[in-house]
């Protein structure tokens, strides 16, 4: 395959990364880096177009290997920086603004000006370092489960880079290594071959990781409530399970926590649904400052909360139990005009070696939690005899 082939080619599929990222990201505008990576899929495009034109028409010096090398190392700089943004890190874009201008100020030293093998040695450990970006973005952002969506493109990037290294070593030890911008030679062929596979790799890869997020946020949403952010029912079944299992493998503690809102159908009927919306969050804020740490939370009813606790002692847990209620109960709900005092009743409940599966820890907890409403409210109630007396009641 001749260069001018190559370049056409190359062309072809930047313009396909390009306008695949585009309709993705019209599909699913949230996703901003896909954005970054039309961008960076516009970017080799142009620098493909400038080098075919290059082919056929004579251009001033400066026009194509200054620009054509900005516009390069740039499409590279695109794929980190939607990389980047994907994983909550600032894209960088302001910074790439600033070095293109010096790559395009650098093709006027002379020395740049008359060797392609001296560009090379230049711009080559920028692009490598570009590319080993990729994979240092996302150590400890991502989790080890997470690695096989993000791998094809993290390799990808490594490829790129071994590749563009070796050309680089090949350059400083090889004493024949006479270049021209639009020459066939092996050395620039190689590398043109590099790049038609890397634009057809990568944006399968984005495609990829994106995708990933996607489902990961679907489930995430399938297993989540929506007004508070707790965990739901469905949620419960999977965690509870798991926990029950080590706990009886284990011998370890497992215990729960169940409240709900005391007389909340009064501050429905009162306030209206919007201000009962707001005392559930408010009831799971408070809740979740008492429970810092823990991420087995769950809404479970309308106004029924539990809290899956593992590894603790009882007396701990109804520790933590009386904290939550106190924290509630000593802070109203306000709004501009409004200051709605609120308090929960509270069901402690733990794992027996009788029991079969989990359902009957929450079930004794719930028993618990309908004593202590049936005992004047805002109190916590344990399923345990030896421990109830040593639970206070407000």
């Amino acid at each position: 395959m001749d260069a001018f082939t190559l370049v056409v080619v190359s062309a072809l599929a930047s313009i396909v990364m390009a306008a695949s990222m585009a309709l993705m990201y019209r599909a699913a505008p949230r996703q901003a880096c896909l954005r970054d990576w039309a961008i960076a899929g516009l970017l080799f495009t142009c620098n493909n177009v400038l080098a075919a034109v290059a082919f056929k028409v004579q251009l001033p010096y400066f026009v194509v290997p200054g620009i054509g090398n900005a516009l390069y190392i740039a499409a590279h700089f695109g794929v980190l920086a939607g990389l980047r943004r994907h994983v909550g890190l600032a894209p960088g874009w302001r910074a790439m603004a600033v070095i293109a201008p010096l790559i395009l100020g650098l093709h006027a030293v002379p020395a740049l000006q008359v060797s392609v093998a001296h560009r090379l040695l230049v711009f080559t450990p920028l692009i490598a370092a570009i590319n080993l970006g990729v994979g240092l973005s996302l150590r400890g952002r991502i989790g080890r489960d997470e690695w096989p969506a993000y791998a094809p493109l993290v390799m990808m990037e490594c490829v790129f880079m071994l590749q563009q290294s070796m050309r680089t070593i090949y350059l400083i030890v090889s004493e024949d290594h006479t270049l021209t911008f639009m020459g066939s030679q092996f050395l620039q062929t190689s590398g043109s071959l590099f790049l038609l596979l890397f634009m057809a790799v990568t944006p399968m890869s984005c495609a990829l990781i994106v995708a990933h997020r996607q489902g990961r946020d679907l489930r995430r949403a399938s297993l989540t409530d929506a007004l508070t952010g707790w965990l739901n029912r469905r949620a419960l079944q999977d965690t509870a399970g798991a926990a029950f299992d080590r706990c009886r493998r284990e011998a370890s503690g497992l215990s729960f926590i169940t409240f709900d809102i005391d007389h909340f159908k009064s501050i429905n009927d009162r306030y209206g649904h919007g201000l009962g919306d707001a005392a559930i969050r408010h009831v799971t804020a408070c809740a979740g400052d008492v429970l810092r740490g823990h991420d087995t939370l769950f809404r479970i009813g309308g106004e029924e909360f539990a809290v899956l606790l593992a590894g603790q002692r009882l007396h701990d847990v109804c520790a933590i139990a009386e904290r939550l209620r106190e924290r509630i109960a000593t802070t109203p709900l306000r709004t501009d005009d409004l200051v709605v005092p609120m308090t929960v009743s509270v069901g402690v409940a733990a794992y027996s070696p009788h029991d079969k599966d989990w359902e009957a820890i929450l079930r004794r907890a719930d028993e618990a939690l309908y004593r202590a409403k049936m005992h004047g409210r805002n109190r916590v109630d344990v399923h345990s005899r030896e421990m109830a007396a040593s639970v206070g009641t407000a």
